[in-house]
């Protein structure tokens, strides 16, 4: 396949390592997001807690301020988190996953169902993550996602920095030659998360949220949608 410089981020989940509590000794899984540029396969990964929504538009919000700028396109798997109905011609974008896109000027086109070859790079993307990150730090001991990520940055440093068969450059090579200048800029403020919930109008005209009630002005329809904003972290 040719990619057009700076045009797709590929992104995806897989798993990752566990967080040990230093008290308890429980141990928790947590997942590591991946991304990589189509042009010159310029890889990022980050460890979270779950596949969850608020997570995975995090994600996608620390890949754009890594790269230091915005791609128009973004390709994900067809996760619940990004994608609500699947379809091959007309997909429903999660309204979230949607509003965070639209921020950022960023169009998500995910890969269809059974095309492998719509997301090669991703899974191109996750089969180096495991080699050069999952594989390196497997016998070490985290006790936050801070500390691992601390860990991950390093190993990420280093995959980006090997020269690349058939290439005879490094992914951070092809960047700073192809990608980066193609790139869109950042907006001036990153993404708000959102998270959206249709509720039922009261006949006080009041909805209920989260144990929480809120006065609305009268609808004209008996169903809609609220929005309750807070900075991810």
């Amino acid at each position: 396949q040719n990619h057009r410089p700076g045009e797709k981020a590929f992104v995806d989940f897989c798993d990752g390592f566990f967080i040990t509590d230093p008290k308890s000794g429980e141990k928790k899984a947590t997942q590591l997001f991946v991304g990589a540029l189509g042009a010159s396969c310029y890889t990022f990964a980050l460890a979270v807690a779950s596949q969850d929504l608020a997570n995975w538009t995090y994600c996608n919000r620390r890949l754009f301020e890594f790269l230091g700028g915005v791609t128009p396109m973004l390709v994900p798997d067809n996760l619940k988190s990004a994608i609500k109905t699947t379809c091959r011609y007309e997909p429903t974008v999660n309204p979230a996953f949607r509003e965070m896109s639209e921020h950022y000027g960023t169009c998500v086109i995910p890969a269809r169902v059974y095309k492998p070859r719509d997301k090669a790079k991703a899974e191109n993307a996750v089969l180096q993550a495991q080699r050069w990150i999952l594989a390196v730090l497997r016998h070490r001991t985290f006790n936050s996602l801070a500390e691992l990520n601390a860990a991950i940055a390093v190993c990420l440093e280093r995959l980006n920095a090997k020269i690349m068969r058939g290439y005879g450059k490094s992914r951070r090579e092809l960047f700073e030659t192809i990608d980066r200048p193609a790139l869109k800029p950042l907006p001036a403020t990153p993404y708000e998360w959102a998270e959206w919930k249709q509720v039922r109008l009261g006949i006080d005209y009041h909805v209920r949220y989260d144990d929480h009630f809120y006065s609305v002005h009268r609808p004209t329809a008996p169903h809609f949608e609220i929005q309750e904003s807070c900075y991810a972290t």
